[in-house]
């Protein structure tokens, strides 16, 4: 067994001919821990730690292992891996708690982590289902939507209120659509053609399907946005609102349920009943309070660059990169 700290470069890039087909572990001393480590291996793996980082560095490496340590956890290197251009470090650990992945995350100043007790598997059928505005794509589109029809800084600071919880997301949907009515439903159309994709979407798209994995839509938002998205990236499946247009303009209502939190993390488990796919396969992706039950729902829940209330409450959260992220835990050694 060799501790890694006395081997490893520098530069990432000079790391995978180091790091392949070994095993290396950090605290010498957890080698007399009866159960934690068997012949230089961790006996048994109770979490995992990726890395994600453009570029990662050793001493980003070292400031994780250091804090490791001071929880006494032994930590094995699982791989070393560029994904999606991006430098990926996988690494099984000895112990996992919710505490524990706090304190990592408080640690990820220039980097992102997902300290999790488990992984999908992907060389086997997963799902991932992800909301719409503000995580696949830029805007928040009843926001846009408000602004062409004149009452933009009304809805804004409605849909502000929804997304960090203070409000429940049904009444804000009504409140916001209701400011609507009158106005040209055309706007829609002016919407869409400049709606601006998340960074990393279409890698995360095609990665995905290269896979064989699925990909969904479940918004809050409404079902002109989500349909146009599935047409033209091929997504598996979209849901969302319905806005009510009667002779060219907005009523102010919504027809039918709304997707709300609740029917998120509904539509998560029918999709992977409909799909053949495990629980544990499932992955949710958003970043607003009426995404949570979603990201608890899944067996991986992540936040992108998500609201504080998302942020303390989400199994994972990106915050320096994006959607490709999500690829890059996905296909980490």
């Amino acid at each position: 067994m060799t501790l890694l700290m006395d081997v490893l470069p520098e530069q990432m890039e000079d790391w995978t001919e180091l790091l392949s087909g070994q095993s290396y572990l950090w605290q010498s001393a957890k080698q007399g821990q009866s159960g934690i480590l068997e012949k230089g291996h961790l006996h048994k793996v109770q979490g995992h730690l990726v890395l994600l980082g453009n570029p990662l560095s050793k001493s980003v490496l070292l400031q994780n292992l250091h804090l490791l340590e001071g929880a006494g956890v032994a930590v094995e290197v699982a791989g070393i891996k560029r994904v999606a251009e991006r430098d990926v470090v996988s690494l099984r650990l000895s112990y996992w708690s919710p505490e524990l992945k706090q304190q990592l995350q408080v640690l990820a100043t220039g980097w992102d982590l997902a300290c999790v007790p488990a992984l999908p598997d992907a060389t086997q059928p997963g799902l991932v289902l992800m909301d719409m505005d503000s995580t696949a794509i830029q805007i928040e589109c009843i926001d846009e939507i408000a602004r062409l029809a004149g009452v933009g800084e009304e809805v804004a600071a409605v849909t502000r209120a929804a997304m960090e919880g203070e409000l429940p997301f049904s009444e804000s949907l009504r409140r916001r659509v209701k400011a609507l009515a009158g106005a040209d439903a055309a706007i829609i159309d002016q919407v869409i053609a400049k709606m601006p994709l998340m960074p990393g979407l279409i890698t995360l798209v095609e990665g995905l399907k290269a896979m064989n994995w699925k990909v969904a839509l479940a918004s809050g938002g409404f079902t002109p946005f989500t349909g146009h998205l599935r047409e033209t990236l091929g997504f598996d499946a979209d849901f969302a609102n319905t806005l009510e247009i009667k002779d060219g303009r907005f009523t102010g209502e919504v027809l039918g349920d709304i997707v709300d939190a609740k029917a998120k993390a509904r539509i998560l488990l029918e999709l992977a009943e409909r799909f053949n796919i495990a629980p544990s396969q499932t992955v949710a992706v958003g970043d607003g309070a009426n995404d949570l039950q979603m990201l608890a729902a899944a067996g991986l829940g992540v936040a992108l660059h998500a609201k504080p209330l998302v942020q303390e409450q989400a199994p994972v959260c990106f915050n320096q990169l994006s959607l490709e992220g999500v690829l890059c835990v996905l296909q980490a050694p």
